[in-house]
């Protein structure tokens, strides 16, 4: 099992607990009904007296609704794991709406919650986040947007601060020190041009060239011919360019750097979780290159466990769920009014899961100790620099 710990105290013992877990291991005793109004209605789950809440858009349309229903049986099995925790299980529907976040926060509120895991989507978050707040509710969520995490909103998502952060220390470590960056026009390239500029000044680098594409492929093209003016040519300017886009963009646009005279023998591609995919790794300009990973060994034990539970692959995101279920099933042993303070939450240790260590910040955003691997001849990566097993000192 893949069960959370404070790093401080057991993470040299143990980090990572591995136990199969089939269907017939799931026990759905002392189920009780607190189904809402607002949505599907869902039976809660377990027979603890530490009420957790889960929120998640379990009847919204297509991905939405399947990502919700895995992660909802994500968080089952987290909790069926580990010898039935003291904590009960309350699923609501928000139907994918901020209403409905709303409406189904209120309702845990009203019935007790003392810890709430979920919503998904940024504007979920923000709604929903208006109630437990009021009630002094802590939340966990699983949106991307930095911009909704805070107080008493702690964000347990995969950052893109985390990736940029940890792949500009390492290729500086590397010896690399002018960096350039291409990246997309939307709201995500923002979070990366703002972390990546923070990330090379603090850490000693120089940003020599900043581009942005449209997300269509003529659109590209007279960005990456800029982009390659300073990474081509014998002498090049900068020695390596971050390209944090994912399988969708890069077989288009890492192609207009190498027609442009790019030499990826000369100057060094980065790249973001987003290269954490086969479809993206397959692009031969790629070979070679950099990016921050969670050590995939964790995922693949959750995975497989998954798979025999339920009969199928979980999302990336099912991780996340089954994370916070544990979280909260080890510190509920804690007083009440301690159990989930924010002094609990933000251990400077952090704590360790299926994805590696993680730690949350007193902003809600939260720090990953995350591998570095090297793409390989057909598709393939390999790790360059393992994942850390505990915390130094705040590295953003």
């Amino acid at each position: 099992m893949n069960r959370i710990f404070p790093v401080g105290l057991v993470l040299t013992a143990l980090a990572f607990l591995l136990v199969a877990c089939s269907a017939g291991n799931i026990n759905r005793g002392g189920i009780t009904d607190f189904s809402g109004n607002q949505g599907e209605q869902f039976e809660a789950i377990g027979s603890g007296t530490v009420k957790i809440g889960l929120l998640l858009p379990l009847s919204a349309n297509g991905n939405a609704g399947r990502t919700a229903t895995s992660l909802k049986e994500a968080a089952e099995l987290a909790l069926f794991t580990f010898n039935n925790p003291d904590i009960i299980l309350i699923p609501k529907d928000t139907g994918g709406t901020a209403i409905g976040a709303q409406s189904a926060a209120t309702e845990l509120v009203n019935e007790g919650a003392e810890l709430i895991i979920g919503p998904l989507f940024a504007e979920s978050v923000v709604a929903a986040s208006a109630i437990t707040r009021q009630a002094n509710i802590p939340m966990i969520a699983f949106s991307t947007d930095s911009n909704v995490a805070g107080r008493g909103v702690y964000l347990l998502s995969f950052l893109p601060e985390n990736d940029i952060n940890q792949i500009i220390g390492y290729a500086i470590a590397q010896g690399k020190r002018a960096f350039a960056a291409i990246l997309p026009q939307n709201a995500y390239g923002t979070i990366v041009e703002r972390a990546f500029q923070q990330a090379v000044a603090r850490q000693g680098g120089r940003v020599v060239a900043i581009e942005t594409y449209p997300l269509d492929r003529q659109g590209m093209m007279e960005p990456a011919q800029r982009i390659s003016e300073v990474a081509s040519g014998d002498d090049p300017t900068a020695d390596a360019i971050l390209i944090p886009d994912g399988p969708n963009v890069i077989p288009s646009l890492t192609p207009l750097l190498t027609i442009h005279g790019v030499k990826i023998d000369q100057v060094q591609f980065l790249g973001s979780g987003q290269w954490n995919d086969e479809r993206a790794r397959r692009e031969p300009s790629l070979r070679g290159g950099w990016y921050p990973s969670a050590d995939p060994a964790g995922f693949q034990d959750f995975s497989n466990r998954f798979q025999a539970t339920y009969g199928s692959e979980p999302p990336r995101l099912a991780s996340l769920a089954y994370d916070a279920v544990n979280l909260a099933s080890t510190l509920a042993s804690q007083p009440q009014g301690q159990r989930f303070s924010d002094a609990s939450l933000t251990n400077p240790n952090g704590f360790a899961g299926v994805d590696g260590i993680f730690r949350f910040l007193t902003t809600g955003l939260n720090e990953r100790g995350l591998a570095i691997m090297e793409v390989t001849e057909g598709g393939g990566n390999q790790i360059l620099q393992p994942a850390p097993r505990a915390f130094g000192p705040r590295t953003f």
